[in-house]
């Protein structure tokens, strides 16, 4: 913490998360130059409402540790090329709604009894569980927003708390899928849309949003909230978004907006 030497140094959980306060607009270079051997995740914010109103996140590689589809597919045999199509996708390499229509199609077929052993399987990523209870307890509007399939969606935001929760629809026709997708499909304008429906219903400007994703589907809303972060994110994202969780867990929404962890809720053993 050399840095913040002289700079009202603050410890919001002691040993672990620390912030400080600038009258100037901080050297973001100047800090990861200075913690370059440390495994810290910086995040730089206003500190005029650095509290929001709005938190909307994506599901797969966010929420839950996994990718939803690709653990689906691993019941057809055939992870390791939907897999394959889904990184692509996540990393801005192929036209999302494409990719996923041609994911879903090569699932046709599939036992519906397979949603349901894949979901038996889902963890959530650290930190999940107490962000959005954190963030619930203390009045905000919480988003699950995703590009994957609301069977799942709705499960995570009942086990979570998500006031609201969005995705895609696989189709069946009772015991097997049709290898179809809902229409439209739920893609990066789709999720921008939700974030800035969302924040227009709560009576709210985008700067009071919270968002967080890892993928290319997730630039617009990451970008258009107030406060944007990528986590564990594909490389096309940590490009362009600022502020990164790296090396931390969920949590760390929190502390960027001034959260001390004595007011954590939820919080995971």
């Amino acid at each position: 913490m050399a840095y913040a030497e002289g700079r009202n140094l603050v410890w919001l959980e002691m040993g672990r998360a620390a912030e400080f306060h600038s009258p100037t607009a901080p050297d973001r270079a100047a800090i990861e130059a200075v913690m370059v051997h440390k495994a810290v995740d910086i995040f730089v914010t206003r500190p005029r409402g650095r509290r929001k109103a709005v938190l909307v996140a994506d599901m797969d590689s966010t929420i839950v540790t996994v990718e939803t589809l690709d653990e689906l597919a691993a019941f057809a045999g055939l992870k390791e090329k939907i897999a394959g199509i889904t990184a692509r996708a996540m990393n801005g390499e192929l036209d999302f709604a494409a990719a996923l229509r041609e994911r879903v199609g090569l699932l046709k077929g599939l036992k519906v009894s397979a949603l349901e052993e894949t979901w038996k399987a889902i963890q959530y990523c650290p930190g999940a569980r107490t962000l959005v209870a954190t963030m619930n307890a203390f009045g905000a509007t919480t988003a699950l927003v995703s590009g994957g399939f609301s069977f799942f969606t709705a499960r995570v935001a009942r086990e979570l708390g998500f006031a609201i929760n969005r995705a895609n629809t696989l189709t069946d026709n009772g015991a097997v899928l049709t290898g179809e997708v809902g229409e439209p499909i739920l893609d990066k304008t789709a999720k921008l849309a939700a974030l800035e429906e969302v924040a227009r219903e709560r009576g709210v400007k985008l700067s009071a949003c919270l968002s967080v994703g890892d993928g290319a589907n997730d630039l617009p809303m990451l970008k258009a909230a107030g406060l944007g972060i990528a986590y564990h994110a594909k490389p096309i994202v940590a490009a362009e978004v600022v502020n990164k969780v790296v090396h931390t867990d969920l949590t760390s929404l929190l502390f960027a907006q001034g959260y001390p962890a004595s007011l954590f809720k939820g919080v995971e053993a």
